[in-house]
C-alpha cells in the first residue's frame, strides 16, 4: 500500500510549497509567484521600472548629445542640462498626480480636453515647422509640441466618457458617441500638421480603449483599413515621405537620401554587439545620424549598451505593461481600469512604433521614445501619467491597507526607539 503525501500550502499565497527536497526551479517559480501576489507589487514595479528608465534616458540623452551639444552651442552639457529641467518640473508634476484624487482628476478630464484641442488648433495656424512637420508651438527658443499633452488628456477623457457610461456601452451608439468623435477631431488637428508619427499613435491609443471596452470586431477591420488609408494619403502628398514609406524595408536602397538615417541606425546597433562599446563611444552620434538625441536615441543606446541594454529598456516597458494591466484587471473602478490600459497602450504602442522604426521594420517617422529621448514634451506627460498609475496603485485596498500598516509600524519602531533613548 502507497501514501500520496501533498505538499504544504504556504499561508501566504496558498501555493504549494516545493519543499528543500524539490528542485531549485520550483522553489524559485513559488518564491515569485508569491512576490507577484502581494498586494504592492504593482506599485514597487511602477516606480521601479519608470526610475530606471528614467535614469537611463538621461545617461543616454547626455551621450548621444554630448557632440551636438558642443558643435552648435560650445557645451557638451547644453542638451542634457535642460533634460534636466524637465526632469526637475516632471518628478514633483508625477509626485502631484499620484497624490490627486480620483474625483479630481475625472472633473479635469473635459478641460483638459478643451485646452489640448485648443493647442492643436492653435499649432494648425501658428505652429512654428520642423523638419517637414508643423506640431510646434512657441515662442523664441521656448516652444512645446501640443499633440504630446493632447495625448494624456484624450486617454483621461476617454476613460471618464466609457467609466460614465460602463452600463451603457452593449449599446454601438454609445460605445462610439462621444469618444470617437472626439479621437478623430484630435487626430485630425494632428494630421493638418502632417505629423504622421503622432497620428499613428492617437489611432493604437483608440483602437487599444475600443478593445477593452468590447467593441465589435468589425471595427478593428475598419480601423486597420483607416490607418493605412491615411498613410497612403499622407505619402501621396509627399515625395520624401512616399520614399521612406517604400524603401524602410532596404534602406541601404536609397543610402545617400531617404535610406542614410535608418541605415546608420542598423549601423550603430549592429556595432554594439551582446554588450556595447560602451558609455560614450558611440561612434554614429559624430554626425553620420540624424537626431542621435531624440528619436533615434535607442540606437546609440544599443550602440554603446549592446543587445543586453536594449532588451533592458524593452523589458523595463513590459514591466510597466504588466503592472499596469494587472492594476486594471483588479480594480473594481472603471476609470482606474480605462485610464490605465490606455496609458500602458500608449507608451508601450509608442515605445513599439520607435523601435520598430530604429530597427527598419517601420518606416522613420519621427516619434520619440518615451522616458529615453530627449524632449521636455514628451517627458512632461509621460511622467504625469506614470504618477497616475502609481497613484492608482497605491489607492487599491489591499495596497492601500499594506502602506497604512508599514506607516504603522513605522510609527512604532520610531517611538519605541524614542523612549528608549531617554530611559537611563
Amino acid at each position: 500500500m502507497t501514501t500520496t503525501v501533498r505538499p504544504e500550502r504556504t499561508a501566504s499565497s496558498g501555493t504549494p510549497d516545493p519543499g528543500p527536497g524539490r528542485p531549485a526551479r520550483l522553489r524559485w517559480l513559488a518564491t515569485a509567484r508569491d512576490a507577484l501576489d502581494r498586494p504592492l507589487t504593482a506599485y514597487y514595479l511602477l516606480l521601479g521600472a519608470s526610475g530606471l528608465l528614467l535614469t537611463i534616458g538621461l545617461v543616454m540623452v547626455l551621450s548621444a548629445s554630448s557632440v551636438y551639444s558642443f558643435q552648435t552651442q560650445g557645451d557638451s552639457y547644453a542638451v542634457v542640462k535642460r533634460q534636466l529641467l524637465w526632469v526637475a518640473v516632471g518628478l514633483p508634476a508625477a509626485w502631484v498626480a499620484s497624490r490627486l484624487p480620483l474625483r479630481l482628476i475625472r472633473n479635469l478630464t473635459y478641460p483638459a480636453l478643451g485646452v489640448a484641442l485648443v493647442l492643436l488648433l492653435l499649432t494648425v495656424f501658428i505652429g512654428k515647422q520642423v523638419n517637414g512637420n508643423q506640431n510646434w508651438l512657441g515662442v523664441g527658443s521656448l516652444a512645446i509640441q501640443p499633440s504630446e499633452i493632447a495625448k494624456l488628456a484624450i486617454v483621461l477623457w476617454a476613460a471618464h466618457v466609457f467609466a460614465v457610461k460602463e452600463r451603457r456601452l452593449g449599446d454601438l451608439m454609445h460605445l462610439i458617441v462621444p469618444v470617437v468623435p472626439g479621437f478623430l477631431a484630435a487626430t485630425g488637428l494632428v494630421m493638418a500638421g502632417r505629423d504622421l508619427g503622432t497620428t499613428l499613435v492617437f489611432a493604437t491609443i483608440l483602437v487599444g480603449l475600443l478593445f477593452v471596452v468590447g467593441a465589435p470586431r468589425r471595427f478593428f477591420t475598419i480601423g486597420i483599413l483607416a490607418i493605412g488609408a491615411v498613410v497612403l494619403s499622407f505619402a501621396a502628398l509627399d515625395a520624401e515621405r512616399m520614399a521612406r514609406l517604400t524603401n524602410f524595408v532596404d534602406p541601404f536602397k536609397d543610402y545617400h537620401d531617404t535610406g542614410w538615417q535608418p541605415a546608420h541606425g542598423l549601423y550603430a546597433l549592429s556595432s554594439g554587439g551582446w554588450f556595447g562599446e560602451g558609455i560614450g563611444a558611440s561612434q554614429q552620434k559624430w554626425g553620420d545620424l540624424p537626431e542621435a538625441h531624440t528619436d533615434f536615441i535607442f540606437a546609440v543606446l544599443g550602440e554603446e549598451l549592446g543587445l543586453v541594454g536594449t532588451l533592458l529598456v524593452v523589458v523595463l516597458f513590459l514591466t510597466i505593461a504588466y503592472a499596469a494591466l494587472r492594476l486594471a484587471r483588479e480594480t473594481a473602478d472603471p476609470f482606474v481600469r480605462y485610464a490605465s490600459f490606455g496609458i500602458v497602450v500608449w507608451l508601450v504602442g509608442q515605445m513599439m512604433i520607435n523601435v520598430g522604426m530604429v530597427l527598419a521594420l517601420l518606416p522613420v517617422i519621427g516619434i520619440p521614445l518615451p522616458l529615453i529621448s530627449y524632449g521636455g514634451s514628451s517627458l512632461l506627460p509621460s511622467l504625469v501619467a506614470l504618477g497616475l498609475l502609481v497613484g492608482f496603485a497605491r489607492r487599491e485596498p489591499g495596497a492601500a491597507r499594506a502602506l497604512a500598516q508599514r506607516k504603522r509600524s513605522r510609527s512604532a519602531g520610531l517611538s519605541a526607539g524614542r523612549s528608549g533613548s531617554t530611559n537611563p
